[in-house]
């Protein structure tokens, strides 16, 4: 074997070597844990810029998953215009960025972001993409989670075209806890 040729034998301890400390929960994960538990929402959202918002209330239970790999979201209201979503929030110790996943009784979709946390605001900022259902256009959706104290915290989701410009705020959700 030439020097440029590289064992198989040798690549694929490497490889197993990179993955022996992928399932071990980080102080990333431990983080999220602080989400734990039932909250009270109250909720605006607004279907377009310069529109009035809509007011409802909801309960978010978040439960540790997996050995506190992941957290659980179950939100429900009632009214109405009954809601009812599901979503798993994690960090992803390979690519070290946090992870969400959503789908509601709503839309069709499923929705995916990727963020950060920010140590200075104990905040998150997630971002995603998805495909506009009145028009088709791609849009970009920020959120940004902020921990206010031990018993409350926000969600700001924004929405904007691809290009990232003429950003709005969609929904504003303030949980407390139950």
């Amino acid at each position: 074997m030439s020097e440029a040729q590289v064992n198989p034998v040798d690549q694929q301890q490497g490889e197993a070597q990179g993955c022996e400390h992928m399932d071990v929960p980080a102080e990333q994960h431990e983080r999220l844990m602080a989400f734990a538990g039932e909250w009270n929402a109250q909720i605006k959202m607004w279907m377009g810029p310069g529109t009035d918002p809509m007011e409802s209330t909801g309960t978010m239970v978040c439960t540790p998953v997996l050995g506190g790999r992941f957290l659980e979201q179950k939100y429900g209201s009632e009214g109405e215009m009954p809601f009812e979503g599901r979503g798993f929030w994690g960090f992803n110790s390979t690519s070290e960025e946090y992870e969400g996943f959503w789908i509601d009784s709503w839309s069709t979709f499923m929705q995916r972001e990727n963020g950060h946390h920010d140590e200075n605001t104990n905040s998150w900022e997630m971002v995603g993409s998805f495909v506009e259902p009145g028009g088709k256009k791609k849009m970009k959706k920020r959120t940004v989670v902020e921990v206010i104290s031990e018993s409350e915290h926000t969600l700001k989701m924004f929405f904007s075209t691809e290009d990232g410009s003429d950003e709005w705020l969609c929904m504003e959700i303030h949980y407390n806890r139950a």
